[in-house]
């Protein structure tokens, strides 16, 4: 048995939210591994995000090792990043080929690994599976429909997802119903969360201030637009603090947006344990990330979303998050029922516990034998 070859999975990992979700699973496998589990794995990052404070960070501070393969893909418009991508993980899995393609989420390299995988005839196990906004304007809902068309394994984090993935024909048997592995992070470093330094200077003490994070294109790409928000959210905020950990995108338009609130505080992007003590710490949070509003969700913080659509539904209907569309006025509206304490307070939803991590490796030593 100890002559066998053991079983490699690739997991993959390329942008900022991804760190997050493969943490628990490579800590997971580590720990059968050390206990005779045959299961190997091998760390891919991708490069999608190649700026330390977008990626370097969070393998210090959630213990993650430094990557085994680091294509280095790097930046241009969507079809070069997935090309770039596709070109560097094939001749990969050429030179040394894996037993499974594990990816996560839905960046632009969770499809282009996939899609390269699949070619070679490697199984691919989505971790997020099944999560559906319906917004096809998103890139990350054609990443989502693409990967799960050519997954063999899916792991979801919700019953809604189960039932996406059953409403496209996809059988029982090959759908993992496991939880949440950003909520395992969560969970696992709640007692690590640290202020940034800037917390004095900002004066931002529990419940006295929100936390803003805007990407998508539809808020931060035009100027005028996105100056009403902002004036919507510095009027609102009452005069408490605003941080805004700002996004590389975004800055690129605050540079056309005049008279900006001055409450509103722009920080660079924060590592993992000081962006989510900001988090912990917030009357609310505003923002158009889907994954931030899960862990809102756990930490019972009033969010906001500034979209029409979300991928989360049980952040809504289990969690504190609520869905408000782009339109200033309904963010107004959303601030002065939070200011009157008339804010729902939610819940956690099914199996986001902090053992996904264990459940997916426990499936997975089950889908490939020793």
């Amino acid at each position: 048995m100890k002559n066998q070859p053991a079983a490699v999975v690739d997991i993959i990992a390329g942008a900022r939210p991804n760190f997050m979700k493969v943490a628990p699973i490579i800590h997971a496998l580590k720990k059968r591994q050390a206990g005779g589990g045959h299961l190997r794995h091998r760390l891919v990052h991708t490069g999608q995000h190649y700026d330390a404070r977008m990626s370097g960070d969070f393998f210090t501070q959630l213990g993650i090792p430094e990557p085994d393969v680091n294509l280095e893909a790097g930046s241009g418009t969507q079809a070069e990043q997935t090309a770039a991508i596709m070109v560097r993980y094939e001749k990969l899995l050429l030179e040394a080929p894996a037993s499974l393609c594990l990816v996560v989420g839905d960046v632009t390299s969770t499809m282009a690994c996939a899609i390269a995988a699949q070619k070679l005839k490697i199984p691919v196990a989505h971790v997020e599976a099944g999560i559906r906004s319906g917004d096809w304007a998103m890139p990350e809902e054609i990443n989502r429909m693409v990967t799960d068309a050519i997954t063999n394994w899916f792991f979801t984090t919700s019953e809604q997802a189960n039932e996406n993935l059953r409403r496209a024909g996809i059988e029982e048997q090959r759908i993992f119903f496991v939880g949440n592995t950003m909520i395992d992070t969560l969970l696992a470093n709640m007692d690590r969360l640290r202020p940034p330094p800037f917390r004095d200077e900002l004066n931002l003490s529990p419940g006295g201030y929100f936390v803003v994070t805007l990407h998508r294109p539809s808020n931060v790409d035009a100027s005028a637009s996105f100056e009403r928000l902002l004036k919507a959210i510095g009027k609102g905020a009452r005069g408490m603090p605003v941080v805004f950990p700002v996004h590389p995108r975004t800055a690129k338009t605050l540079e056309a947006v005049p008279g900006l609130p001055p409450s509103i505080r722009f920080v660079e992007p924060q590592p993992y344990l000081e962006f989510n003590w900001l988090v912990k710490n917030a009357k609310a949070v505003i923002t158009d990330s889907g994954g931030i509003t899960e862990e809102t969700t756990v930490m019972g913080v009033p969010c906001m979303t500034l979209r029409d659509t979300t991928e989360r539904p049980e952040t809504v209907t289990t969690g504190t998050n609520e869905i408000l569309g782009t339109d200033p006025a309904a963010l107004s509206e959303a601030l002065e029922r939070l200011f009157a304490g008339r804010w729902k307070k939610g819940g956690i939803p099914e199996k986001w516990d902090g053992r996904t991590g264990e459940r997916i490796v426990a499936a997975l030593e089950g889908l490939l034998p020793a």
